[in-house]
């Protein structure tokens, strides 16, 4: 475990104690750095930034525009590379990893939420809801069953054979939730998941994120400004200039 200033805990006569994946943090995050640009233009998204996310929280990440938080998050999914620090998602260094590695943690652990909800047009709400199961190559049968589960999980179990367009921005943005659990992930990670949404119904899906962490036992970290959606976090953390600066 780490404090919060990420210093390991250490036993007796300060040597570090092992800690065991399946118990430790789900989300460790150490000393991380990552700049864009050289020289006096460089942007320093991030100096040097500490965090942990246990298992089975929903914690939210908030700050203003530019402050760094889909950076982070995109690090924390794999998605981007730190200049320097650690990061550990189920007691797994992504550093460790090469692409191929990643590319299975983002198939196979974390489950993705984003603004704009990023379905696929052609497609019905259980065919995008499955595509995950697919590139997975998934048994159809586990496949549909696993569909039809999620799809009455967040309230679209008669909505099933319509297609995006025919959908609400709730609507469609609770396929998008549906569909980043579809592969039964450790993580989601969600980047401003209520931004397209009126106030009324990005209440509704964020409380319906808060309920499929607790009924699908995953961990979520959520970057949002809404201050009505921070209330709903079990925690929050708050970036400013590249810092954690607060937790609540």
């Amino acid at each position: 475990m780490t404090d919060r200033s990420g210093a390991a805990n250490t036993g007796q006569g300060g040597t570090a104690v092992a800690e065991d994946p399946a118990r430790g943090p789900m989300v460790r995050v150490e000393d991380l750095h990552r700049s864009y640009g050289t020289g006096a233009g460089a942007v320093h998204a991030l100096r040097g930034v500490f965090f942990e996310v246990q298992r089975g929280e929903l914690v939210a990440l908030k700050g203003r525009s530019g402050s760094g938080k889909t950076t982070l998050l995109n690090l924390v999914g794999g998605l981007d590379s730190p200049d320097g620090g650690r990061i550990t998602v189920g007691g797994t260094d992504l550093s460790e990893l090469g692409e191929n590695g990643l590319l299975e943690l983002r198939r196979d652990r974390i489950g993705f939420i984003f603004q704009s909800f990023g379905l696929i047009p052609i497609l019905t709400a259980a065919e995008n809801v499955g595509v995950p199961m697919r590139l997975r190559k998934a048994h159809p049968r586990e496949r549909e069953d696993r569909v039809a589960l999620l799809l009455s999980l967040v309230g679209l179990g008669d909505h099933a054979a319509q297609r995006p367009g025919e959908l609400s921005g709730g609507q469609q943005q609770r396929v998008a939730i549906a569909r980043a659990l579809a592969n039964r992930p450790a993580l989601l990670i969600a980047d401003e998941p209520t931004g397209q949404l009126d106030a009324e119904t990005g209440l509704a899906v964020m409380e319906l994120l808060r309920a499929v962490v607790r009924s699908e036992g995953v961990t979520a970290l959520v970057a949002t400004h809404d201050a009505q959606l921070l209330g709903l976090a079990d925690r929050v953390l708050e970036l400013s200039d590249g810092h954690i600066v607060e937790y609540a």
